[in-house]
């Protein structure tokens, strides 16, 4: 069933745990994340980045996912992630998608403010949730391609000034994770976890979870964060699949990927304690 996250981060708050945000950048991406979360009775979000839009446009991004969510048997979220642009969250909007990021991390505090809540009285309007981002999630080597590779932490006072006047639904915060490929396991700032979530009383949201480590992701998942973004691992998943299985034609090739792509979400809802 298509829902918005209200409900499904109201829980997750509740009983700590956190919900994979899995970016689908075709048919048989979208398709294995759903089959998996029926298969295990879980809620799921169904994100698309506005990054991958050479890849698929946002109308066929809805249609995959709109169709995908409304005949699942589990709460799915179709979400729209990275918006950077006005223009591209609005048409999400009016596409169908449940769910939509804001995304001005790189503005100064006052000009995020400014974006981020234009495009949150434009979504609640119309029924829609957003997520804003605080602070910077940096890069190692970065799928959307941003000039900048060093994350800056979210500082509490201005995570809390945020929310105050923006009225977006849940907060994506940065505490020490990256987009893309990690050399190494990243040092998450739990303390700065810890003081976020005692003083933001709106969901928490991390970006760069792939490669971020199980005991990393988990403790997380149970100590306030509850949407935890995966991408990278699995295309990583389906390379290593491809390599070592070395299929001979390109149906198997897809089967043996897809087939990877589902285990390692299925990985991620036991990482994440999702319920």
């Amino acid at each position: 069933m298509l829902v918005t996250s209200k409900e499904l981060f109201s829980n997750a708050q509740k009983e700590r745990f956190a919900i994979p945000a899995t970016n689908f950048f075709d048919l048989d991406s979208a398709r294995s994340y759903v089959s998996v979360a029926e298969r295990l009775n879980k809620p799921l979000i169904l994100a698309f980045a506005q990054a991958h839009m050479d890849m698929m446009s946002l109308e066929e991004a809805a249609l995959i996912g709109n169709y995908l969510a409304e005949k699942a048997e589990v709460p799915v979220v179709l979400h729209l992630d990275h918006g950077q642009d006005e223009k591209v969250i609005k048409r999400a909007i009016e596409l169908g998608f449940t769910s939509v990021m804001i995304d001005a991390s790189l503005d100064p505090f006052e000009e995020n403010v400014r974006r981020s809540k234009a495009i949150a009285e434009y979504a609640h309007a119309r029924g829609v949730v957003v997520e804003a981002e605080i602070g910077f999630v940096g890069s190692g080597v970065n799928y959307e391609n941003h000039d900048h590779s060093d994350s800056i932490y979210t500082e509490v006072h201005d995570a809390v000034r945020f929310v105050e006047q923006t009225q977006v639904d849940s907060l994506a915060v940065s505490i020490g994770t990256a987009h893309g490929f990690y050399k190494g396991v990243p040092k998450i700032s739990f303390d700065r976890l810890t003081e976020l979530q005692a003083a933001v009383k709106i969901p928490l949201v991390l970006h760069g979870g792939s490669s971020s480590g199980d005991d990393n992701l988990h403790r997380c998942a149970t100590n306030g964060i509850s949407k935890i973004n995966i991408f990278t691992d699995f295309i990583t998943a389906a390379m290593k699949t491809i390599e070592q299985e070395k299929p001979t034609d390109y149906f198997q090739l897809k089967k043996l990927t897809n087939q990877s792509i589902e285990e390692t979400l299925e990985h991620y809802y036991t990482v994440f304690a999702t319920k």
